[in-house]
């Protein structure tokens, strides 16, 4: 039998091993290492930052996939190992745009990147920067900030400017020479220096025992307070400097080093400057390489003082504390953590507390420690122990871990008796494939499903699969089918040949091939290596890819298709990886029910809105009128945004507004409002009346939705022109001599908020050859920028060309969606140009400029 997701010619055994590393492959690799590595740390020590990474493209440029670390346990940025070029995170953004994505705090990324705060739902402040040399984009520079008010700091864009520069003139010239400088195997972590001075000081020695001679370096002539000069080369010179008790011990360390091969941590003591003697620890060995008897000692000196001194203070503590490594495991907990704890320490050491203490098992405990490293702030929480204990637990962090303090506490007012420990397996909960479910794993599977929430119709649940799912776990080919009448009906596939999945079309569910059993067994399948699907699958047709992953997509009960994601080189399937593919197979199942829904809404949403939009716009003599809307590309892609221009008398009244929301609703509401302004404005009502006309209009309505909108009415024969705001974005002018020019005229509240509100009208004159531009929000917001930033970059694309010609204006229209857009826009788009005071048929102004803006004086 053959599956419908496999490919061209039989093969039994797996792809042949891959190309041999040309011979200046790995130094090509280790300069690109050092390159990135030494960007990670220009970053940190020129911004005050406390972590950061660089993300390289992919080699088939759909993933971003993180190579360097610093600062930052690569532990907690394993969700985001790889991710979506096409993808909202601010990563991706600076990649695809260009641009610098910078985040003030917890609340601008919610607010713009709701998807990152999903996944990683801390405090701090960060920053990406584009890795970038003329046209060709390497990756993204990430850097991350401790919590505070300041957000980044202020001139931190440009100095991480400059580092990724001078990263992509680096990369530039690898890829230059013909070496790759795609990513490739495991991220790399950068050490960064200790914030203090080493706490031991360590000397080397080389003792002829035979002789007596000794060669030592500086720190060991330093540790026995031996001046260079002062010192013989000789064993014997050590003897004043010892203390006299300690003597034989030293000596009879010497006579084991010869007897064993070697000593270990030999301690003797030191006499200081003031005669007072201070411990020092001995470690030798006989070097293998002397052939004339165990003659040699080399070894080291170890001077500990200020280590040993610190520890011992810590032992004497009565309260807990306890030391955490940048990955949350214990590196050292003090005596007095053990009855706090109820574990004996070396039970604690190299593990993580909520894996070996069952009580502090609850996810709330490992994400403090989260919180605490990736906000850089300290954090405190209480902790019930069974059977009837309570603790209180501080932790202060840093880049190099977490110092951590516990005490004895009083339970909190109203807390219930602590509960018997559940088991560790019961505590942690477990992934659908009995793999205990970390909190990383839970972020990574929300931030993923957060894509398909905000997917409505079934093209963007299949998109989202596809630039956003797929590219999280490395995956090169899709196919999803859907169920009709018992057979399966391809809806969407990336990564196939043209043509190639056309034979499959209609395969029955009951058919003996992986993509249809997953389905009709409801588990999901995983094959790590060609061997594998081809000894489950004798004889199964198979095209180039390596592994696979065969998911069942069942919602309420019922089956709704199945989704097959393939890799070009077998990998294994951790158990995270399963649990995480098998839960999104239900979230892509419930995705594409919902979708369905909203598939037959948009239809009947779409014919309103056409019906309701201007069929054409009128021709007026002196000036000329383009307009231009398209849907959004995420959501219904229906949205209550509405243009006009109508003709009253001597006069043009142009119009631009927008309903919030995307429906059917909305687009119900921006037909009642598109007539009712029409209505009044040919009433000749004067255009603040208009507006509040049609505000109290919207309140009776009650559509639970409210609008802005801006009205121009001009006068052609004089140029007068007149302007009424009600919570709308500025119009902006381009002048005779292409200065450009946002008019932040005063204005009235949103349509629907207060029945007596009033709307100003501000009142100027426009010069022959003056362009004017409506437009509506989906135009200027970027989740990379401020709305205000993609009012300057429209404000710009407009100076930069005027509207000559016949076609001049409908042109600007074109170049200005081109240029101000966003190809990922959440909301639909509407704009509205006019150029007065041209000739219709020559595009030449038909007098001179004249007049300014009289009461928006231009900003230099």
């Amino acid at each position: 039998m053959r599956h419908p997701h496999a490919g061209g010619r039989d093969r039994a055994a797996p792809p042949g091993p891959h190309r041999p590393l040309e011979p200046h492959a790995a130094p090509a690799a280790a300069e690109r290492d050092d390159l990135l590595a030494g960007a990670v740390r220009r970053a940190l020590g020129g911004t005050g930052a406390y972590g950061a990474m660089v993300y390289l493209r992919s080699r088939d440029g759909r993933s971003l996939v993180l190579c360097t670390i610093a600062g930052v346990p690569l532990s907690i940025m394993s969700p985001f190992r790889r991710i979506a070029a096409a993808g909202p995170l601010p990563v991706a953004v600076s990649f695809r745009t260009g641009r610098t994505v910078t985040l003030a705090d917890t609340e601008d990324t919610m607010r713009r990147f709701p998807q990152l705060a999903v996944g990683m739902p801390y405090d701090f402040a960060s920053a990406c920067v584009p890795v970038a040399g003329g046209e060709e984009r390497f990756g993204v520079l990430s850097v991350f900030w401790p919590a505070s008010d300041d957000g980044v700091p202020e001139d931190a864009p440009s100095r991480l400017a400059e580092v990724a520069e001078r990263l992509a003139a680096g990369l530039a010239g690898l890829a230059a020479a013909g070496h790759p400088v795609e990513p490739g195997g495991d991220a790399a972590v950068v050490e960064l220096p200790p914030p203090s001075a080493p706490t031991c000081r360590v000397g080397m020695f080389d003792w002829n025992v035979a002789t007596g001679a000794l060669a030592a370096d500086e720190q060991f002539l330093a540790i026995f307070g031996l001046e260079p000069d002062e010192f013989d080369g000789t064993v014997a010179a050590l003897g004043s400097r010892i203390a006299p008790g300690d003597l034989p011990e030293f000596r009879a360390a010497a006579r084991t080093a010869l007897a064993r091969g070697e000593v270990l941590a030999a301690r003797v003591r030191v006499l200081g400057p003031d005669g007072h003697p201070y411990p020092v620890e001995l470690w030798a060995r006989v070097p293998a390489a002397i052939s004339d008897g165990r003659t040699h000692l080399v070894g080291a000196v170890l001077d500990a003082r200020t280590l040993t001194a610190a520890a011992a203070a810590v032992e004497r503590l009565r309260e807990g504390v306890f030391s955490l490594d940048p990955d949350g495991r214990v590196s050292y907990a003090n005596r007095a953590t053990e009855p706090l704890l109820q574990a004996r320490r070396e039970d604690l050491v190299g593990h993580h507390l909520w894996d070996v203490l069952p009580w502090l098992a609850d996810p709330f405990f490992e994400n403090r420690y989260r919180a605490a490293l990736l906000s850089q702030q300290p954090t405190a929480f209480l902790a019930a122990r069974p059977p009837d204990g309570w603790l209180a637990f501080s932790l202060y962090p840093d880049t190099h871990g977490v110092t951590g303090r516990v005490v004895a506490a009083e339970a909190p007012p109203g807390a219930a008796e602590p509960r018997a420990a559940p088991p560790p397996s019961a505590a942690r909960g477990a992934t659908p494939t009995g793999a205990p479910a970390g909190i990383g794993g839970t972020y990574h599977l929300l931030q993923l499903a957060s894509a398909l929430t905000e997917a409505v119709s079934v093209r963007e649940v299949c998109r989202a699969v596809a630039e956003e799912i797929l590219p999280a776990f490395g995956g090169q080919e899709l196919a999803i089918y859907g169920v009709r009448d018992k057979h399966l009906h391809l809806i969407s596939q990336t990564g196939y040949p043209d043509g190639f999945l056309d034979g499959f079309e209609g395969t029955p569910v009951a058919a003996r091939i992986p993509g249809a059993e997953t389905l009709s067994t409801g588990t999901p399948i995983f094959f790590e290596s060609v061997r594998e699907l081809a000894a489950a699958y004798p004889g199964i047709a198979l095209d180039d890819m390596g592994a696979w992953a065969f998911l069942p997509l069942i919602a309420s009960g019922h089956p709704v298709g199945s989704c097959i994601l393939g890799f070009d080189r077998p990998r294994p399937f951790t158990a995270e990886d399963r649990g995480l593919l098998t839960a999104l197979g239900g979230f892509i199942a419930q995705a594409l029910e919902r979708a369905r829904l909203y598939d037959a809404e948009f239809a009947l949403a779409r014919g309103l809105q056409q019906a309701l939009l201007p069929h054409r716009l009128p021709d007026v003599p002196g000036i000329r009128i383009a307009a231009r809307y398209l849907p959004g590309t995420q959501g219904m892609e229906i949205g209550g945004d509405w243009y006009d221009a109508i003709v009253t008398g001597g006069d043009v009244t142009l119009v631009i507004g927008d309903v919030e929301g995307h429906s059917v609703g909305a687009a119900a509401t921006m037909g009642q409002l598109r007539s009712a302004v029409r209505a009044f404005a040919t009433g000749g009502d004067p255009p603040d009346q208009v507006l509040a006309r049609t505000n109290r209009l919207l309140l009776d309505l009650d559509p639970g939705l409210l609008a802005s909108c801006c009205l121009v009415r001009l006068t052609p024969a004089d140029g007068r022109a007149r302007i009424a705001r009600a919570g709308h974005l500025p119009p902006v002018l381009r002048f005779p001599d292409g200065w450009a020019e946002a008019l932040y005229v005063p204005g009235g509240p949103l349509l629907g908020v207060e029945e007596q509100a009033e709307y100003p009208v501000s009142e100027l004159r426009l010069a022959p050859g003056t362009v004017v531009a409506l437009y509506t929000d989906g135009l200027v917001e970027d989740p990379a920028m401020a709305i205000d930033q993609g009012v300057d970059l429209l404000r710009a694309a407009l100076g930069r060309g005027g509207a000559q010609g016949p076609d001049g204006l409908e042109l600007l229209a074109e170049r200005i969606l081109r240029e101000v857009g966003s190809s990922h826009r959440v909301d639909d788009v509407a704009l509205l140009l006019m150029a007065f005071g041209e000739d219709d048929s020559t595009g030449v102004s038909t007098g001179v400029p004249t007049g300014v803006p009289t009461e928006v004086p231009r900003t230099p």
